[in-house]
């Protein structure tokens, strides 16, 4: 049985430790063109560790709300769903290229206007530390 999951992978107004903030609508052109089937869901950023795919993404007043299944028969995705009902990994992180962003010189705070997002990972440690799984929800079967 495949393990399910899901959290936010991003936070609108939340500064990442890079000092990035996502900005509401950033991923909006994205998600109609690409669709969740064709963000991919990957270990750790690595591309050729893809571990799932991902049913549902969606922009709401919070952020990137995420909801995906681990595809049981790779390797990788055992591992992954065992840390993740162990408690030992919960955290997410977006792989994008930047589209629009402007920096606040005063805080040098860079806004994320637009973003082409092509991946979220599940991590150990994301840029933005809030970006995580929902401990209620993180897997179940």
């Amino acid at each position: 049985m495949s393990a399910t999951l899901e959290g936010y992978a991003s936070l609108f107004g939340r500064i990442d430790l890079a000092r990035d903030a996502v900005v509401p609508g950033a991923f909006r052109t994205a998600l109609a063109r690409r669709g969740a089937g064709n963000i991919r869901m990957l270990w750790q950023h690595d591309p050729a560790q893809p571990i799932g795919v991902w049913l549902a993404i969606a922009e709401d007043a919070q952020g990137l709300y995420c909801r995906g299944r681990l595809v049981p028969e790779a390797a990788k995705s055992a591992e992954v769903a065992a840390l993740l009902k162990a408690g030992a990994l919960d955290g997410l992180s977006i792989g994008y290229r930047t589209v629009r962003a402007r920096t606040d010189p005063n805080t040098r705070v860079r806004r994320l206007i637009e973003i082409d997002l092509w991946e979220i990972s599940i991590v150990t440690f994301p840029l933005l530390p809030e970006a995580r799984l929902r401990a209620k929800h993180r897997l179940f079967r």
